[in-house]
């Protein structure tokens, strides 16, 4: 049990305070729209004001924010976690954003004599609530024993330490680039053989059982039978992570001609005006272009 902070109250966020609260936590929650944190207040969360008082009222305070911007604006100012640090304390940001702002962050905090580390998380909605979340942490590795009990509440598959500061957030790019272009690859089999004259439902179970199959596949696959009403991460969310991934590629000399290609379908979502759907929207785009209803 710890005095926790939680800044961030999106998709993912909220149901991660709400694991944290069920284990005896105590847990001081904020968010720039704060009716999103009515119902967890009602479940023993306490209000803070901003992302300043949540880390004054907290021994380690995590956040999780919409992209790099969003991260500065909870960070800097009279009135961002910066401002509330104090020596000993420990800021987690689970974040996916750019390793460069990360580290820049993560100098201030250790500047403060606080330590940050940023911890992204591999997985989904389904796989949160399913507790099969797994969880990739840079930074200090003392740091990291003293986090892991309360990451394993959140993500108990997996918590894995891969070195330092801004290299958790650069392995989550790595990871999730691959999620859009698998759904792509998947997308143009099913058309394939739905154009052939191959149900669709059936295209769909025998590659559900097949040897392409991921894990990934299996969750998020099901979508080209029938889209959730809330998005688990939608067309922005996933194309501010592949222009993250072109953007490491261009820096590293790494070419990445599926993930150039697969933004470009995300870019023709965005165009139909499929942004805040489920990225696996993938699917709808190509049938478009294809000719399939």
């Amino acid at each position: 049990m710890a005095n926790l902070g939680f800044i961030g109250l999106g998709v993912m966020g909220s149901r991660m305070v709400k694991r944290l609260l069920d284990s005896g936590n105590q847990v001081t929650i904020y968010n720039r729209t704060k009716s999103k944190g009515d119902q967890l207040v009602k479940e023993g969360a306490i209000w803070a004001d901003s992302p300043r008082k949540v880390v004054e009222a907290s021994e380690i305070t995590f956040s999780m924010v919409t992209n790099t911007e969003a991260l500065d604006a909870i960070t800097q100012g009279e009135n961002g976690v910066l401002a509330g640090l104090l020596p000993g304390k420990i800021y987690v940001d689970m974040s996916t954003v750019s390793p460069e702002k990360s580290q820049e962050v993560a100098k201030k905090v250790s500047d403060l004599g606080a330590v940050m580390l940023d911890s992204p998380v591999s997985g989904s909605v389904e796989t949160l609530e399913a507790g099969k979340l797994s969880v990739m942490v840079g930074g200090d590795a003392d740091a990291f024993e003293k986090v892991k009990p309360f990451l394993k509440i959140i993500a108990p598959k997996a918590a894995h330490h891969v070195g330092g500061n801004g290299l958790a957030v650069a392995m989550k790019i790595a990871s999730n680039l691959s999620l859009a272009v698998q759904m792509l690859a998947f997308s143009e089999g099913i058309l394939l053989a739905e154009k052939m004259g191959i149900k669709r439902e059936v295209a769909a179970d025998v590659l559900f059982n097949s040897v392409i199959a991921s894990p990934m596949i299996k969750y998020r696959g099901p979508f080209v039978l029938d889209m959730p009403e809330e998005a688990w991460f939608n067309v922005n969310m996933m194309q501010k992570d592949m222009n993250l991934a072109l953007e490491l590629g261009r820096h590293l000399n790494v070419p990445m001609p599926t993930t150039a290609i697969t933004n470009e379908i995300l870019t023709a979502a965005r165009g139909m005006g499929m942004e805040e759907k489920d990225f696996a929207i993938i699917f709808e785009v190509l049938a478009k272009m294809s000719g399939v209803s």
